[in-house]
């Protein structure tokens, strides 16, 4: 047996280092820095142990000679999931899951398992079958497809997928495995590269999807070297805040779709339910009108959705102005800000102003700053906007109202919804002819002050 070789990796960023060292060249991380073993005493397959046929050796096609057969995907039976992924999964692919602690991760992948109608095998490595089942009748009545399964070492699961043939895999969580090869602690850099090595090659050898569960760090990146991600074929984020029961799945990554698609849950005492119309729930239910709120349309991916906009702008107690924005970029703020000041002539200079995006998400779509304004010349002017208003177009430096992209959808979202009178840019190309709402044109900034001052 070769002699065992060991190096430094850092904990953080994954770089690799000949000695230790206190801070990490890389990340600038200190005290990351450990030693690991890196050479493999045998050969890594993880088809060893189990009774498979020898490797063939591909061999190279011509790119008009691979077949173009389109790729069947497997509904997953969650209309929010199948959308961000790009309409369900991909036989063969890694997709990860990452998020913060107690956010329903777990939850989402367990209930996702139960409602598939293929076999299932949802492997934990954090909790014992009796947790799980409590969770699971919790969430959903049983059924006889979905198999659950204890166990840490990737060479176990794989004696067990081999004696099931599940249709879908699902690891909760990457940082808890640990594979035989290595005698690195679970969750070190080289025991996640190799076991996510070992699932990668599984995949597509066999055809089988599997779905990885990640841990996160406390600056809200995936936990583990950078190139899991790289490896992996989807990468998926579960958002929230723990104050909200609204939850967020985002795609950063996708080999098979768009990564600009958006789902929406909502956490219930019996699970994750699919939010439907999400411009619903984003948008406040109040009796009186109040002033510093307006209704802006923005789009995530291509579901075009309605969210509220508050503003408060008071009289600087301490001397300086401050400006702070959830859900929104703080830079962005200034700016409108400073455009308001020197195209439409209102002092802001000595003034807080205060922004939030309602529902708990973040929103980086420039459309939304023609609401920002009105939200801010309402609470500035201490008058309401009316119910019925609502918003699409960007704010350029010169005070001009920029055209924005996909104007039809946000017109027929906002008719959906009730609004009568929707204001956008006036070099937008609208090719909607029928319609109950009125559409306002918008030339300059000082247009906006003049119809809702």
């Amino acid at each position: 047996m070769a002699k065992l070789k060991t190096t430094f990796f850092c904990q953080s960023c994954g770089a690799q280092f000949a000695k230790w060292q206190g801070q990490c060249s890389t990340c600038k991380s200190w005290n990351t820095i450990s030693e690991e073993l890196v050479q493999k005493p045998i050969k890594n397959d993880w088809k060893l142990g189990l009774k498979s046929t020898p490797d063939r050796l591909s061999k190279p096609l011509k790119i008009s000679e691979i077949g173009t057969a389109k790729t069947v995907r497997m509904d997953t039976a969650d209309g929010e999931l199948n959308r961000v992924l790009g309409g369900g999964i991909v036989p063969g692919s890694l997709t990860l899951l990452g998020g913060e602690p107690g956010i329903g991760k777990s939850t989402l992948m367990l209930q996702v398992s139960l409602k598939l109608p293929c076999r299932t095998l949802y492997v934990s490595g954090e909790e014992s079958q009796k947790q799980i089942k409590l969770r699971a009748e919790r969430i959903k009545p049983l059924n006889d497809t979905c198999y659950i399964l204890t166990e840490t070492k990737t060479q176990h699961i794989f004696k067990q997928i081999e004696a099931i043939h599940p249709d879908v895999v699902v690891i909760d969580s990457i940082q808890t495995l640990q594979s035989d090869f290595l005698e690195a602690s679970a969750g070190s850099v080289s025991q996640i590269k190799e076991c996510t090595s070992e699932l990668i090659k599984f995949a597509k050898e066999t055809a089988i999807p599997v779905i990885l569960i990640g841990h996160i760090t406390k600056d809200g990146s995936i936990a583990g070297p950078k190139i899991l991600e790289h490896m992996v074929d989807t990468v998926l984020q579960f958002e929230g805040d723990r104050n909200h029961v609204f939850r967020i799945l985002r795609a950063h990554k996708n080999r098979f779709g768009s990564t600009h698609e958006l789902g929406i849950y909502e956490m219930l005492g019996s699970g994750l339910r699919e939010v439907t119309n999400p411009s619903d729930i984003l948008i406040s239910k109040k009796d009186e009108a109040l002033s510093g709120n307006a209704i802006a349309v923005t789009l995530e991916g291509v579901r075009p959705l309605l969210i509220e906009v508050q503003a408060l702008v008071s009289t600087a107690v301490y001397g300086t102005p401050q400006r702070s924005a959830t859900g929104f970029n703080a830079k962005r703020l200034n700016m409108l800000l400073a455009v308001l000041e020197k195209r439409a002539g209102f002092r802001l200079g000595a003034k807080d102003v205060f922004l939030n995006i309602t529902g708990g998400i973040n929103v980086d779509d420039p459309a939304i700053d023609l609401a920002v304004v009105a939200s801010i010349l309402s609470s500035n002017g201490d008058e309401a906007l009316a119910k019925n208003y609502c918003f699409a177009g960007e704010v350029g430096l010169s005070g001009e109202i920029r055209p924005v992209q996909r104007v039809d959808q946000r017109i027929l979202e906002a008719e959906k919804l009730g609004f009568e009178i929707i204001f956008v840019s006036k070099h937008n190309k609208i090719s909607l002819k029928a319609t109950t709402i009125k559409v306002q044109l918008l030339t300059k900034i000082e247009d906006l002050v003049d119809v809702i001052g």
